[in-house]
């Protein structure tokens, strides 16, 4: 499919040493690594292009505004958005749905007015509805989910209700690795005339994404996790609906004129774009996107999903071995405990090892109680890694095993 060793060989970090072990880094669902053409991308901006965009007259910042800008052309391209008015900047997945909750709620919704999200979503994805709901009184309608981590539709049908006004929902779970049928859920939910909200963090790295073939009316996405720069993202949202909203921030930038009397707002997308944008990380998030263009996401998901069956099939042989989440349609993300070993202790001990994963509760901590537990160990693949270091980690995995 393509070559592994020559792919890490852009990652330096993959060739160092933890604890005098290789490192083997199994905690790409929590932040990827970055390829050298991404750094080197940042370290030319800032030394060559640095200048404030949309602003100046002189070359520079002529020359850093058409580089931030056709870096919004290569995200609308590789969203498939019908036009760049379309992709906002923001600080990263988490801005844009408390960007979309603040700026929707305040339009469309009153209290008693109800908000539809689901049992596995990330923090991020909860507590700006309950914010919406503290400060407005709009109501927060949860999706259950079955014991293999998939959603319950028919459940989901019924939640709609004459005060319905968004559905909000992850596309893959950070936790389960669940998939969810969006484009199925999206197109019931218009049915009722009810826009949907995609939270795309975690499914961007893995699939390719059409956002007008699931015609979500808003999809964010963050860039570290597409080994892209920290502190990036994106809110993809349909023209008419951001034409509708209102500004989620005031200041420079996202105004047309300003007198003392009256401000008239910019056009699409600056309005929601207040200050001096992150022009240098726009340009690597460009980069991170050509780069993975490059491999191609149909052939990253399949081998992605190569590892993920080799390591679930490995995981499942290990005594006391409890996964959680095994729908049909799965991210490369598996959250698995085993016997009655703590998660911090499997996770520090592996970390002894080089081997990194994520413990905890991943954010998600209304999933965990739904499952009855107080955190997960978390091991999520990239292109990157490789079947001998899943070998190693269940070999890992299994010395900790014994020790308890």
């Amino acid at each position: 499919m393509f070559n592994v060793q020559d792919i890490r060989a852009d990652f330096p970090i993959l060739s160092q040493k933890i604890y005098d072990k290789p490192l083997i880094y199994f905690d790409n669902a929590a932040t990827t690594q970055k390829p050298r053409a991404v750094v080197e991308k940042i370290e030319s901006g800032y030394y060559n292009v640095n200048a404030n965009v949309h602003r100046g007259v002189h070359f520079l910042s002529q020359a850093a505004t058409e580089a931030h800008e056709e870096a919004r052309r290569t995200v609308q391209r590789f969203l498939h958005a019908s036009s760049p008015n379309e992709i906002v900047f923001t600080r990263g997945t988490t801005e844009a749905i408390n960007l979309v909750a603040s700026s929707f709620v305040d339009e469309y919704m009153q209290a008693g007015d109800e908000v539809i999200i689901s049992t596995m979503e990330h923090h991020s994805n909860i507590v700006p509805w309950q914010m919406q709901a503290a400060r407005k009184g709009i109501a927060i309608r949860v999706i259950p989910i079955a014991d293999n981590g998939e959603l319950d539709l028919e459940a989901y049908k019924k939640l709609f209700s004459e005060k319905t006004r968004l559905v909000s929902v992850v596309h893959v779970s950070n936790v389960l690795g669940t998939v969810n049928p969006v484009r199925e859920m999206v197109a019931y939910a218009h049915a009722q005339g009810v826009p949907v909200l995609v939270d795309g963090a975690q499914a961007v790295p893995h699939l390719a994404v059409d956002v007008q073939a699931l015609d979500a009316d808003f999809y964010t996405f963050s860039a570290h996790k597409i080994y892209g720069p920290t502190g990036m993202g994106v809110l993809y949202g349909k023209e008419e609906w951001l034409d509708r909203l209102p500004p989620y921030q005031g200041g420079g930038e996202m105004i047309e004129t300003v007198t003392f009397e009256k401000t008239v707002f910019n056009e699409l997308p600056y309005k929601f774009e207040a200050g001096t944008p992150d022009y240098i990380g726009s340009t690597a998030l460009a980069t991170a996107l050509d780069y993975v263009s490059a491999l191609g996401m149909d052939r990253i998901a399949a081998y992605e999903e190569e590892l993920l069956r080799y390591a679930t099939e490995k995981m499942q042989a290990i005594e006391g071995m409890r996964i959680f989440g095994e729908a049909a349609h799965k991210g490369s993300v598996i959250s698995f405990l085993v016997g009655d070993i703590h998660h911090y202790d499997m996770g520090m001990l592996l970390d002894r090892l080089g081997i990194a994963v994520r413990t905890g509760h991943h954010c998600a901590q209304p999933l965990m109680q739904r499952f009855g537990i107080e955190g997960t160990v978390r091991a999520s693949f990239s292109f990157y890694n490789t079947k001998e270091e899943i070998d190693t980690f269940i070999i890992g995995i299994e010395r900790v095993r014994k020790m308890f």
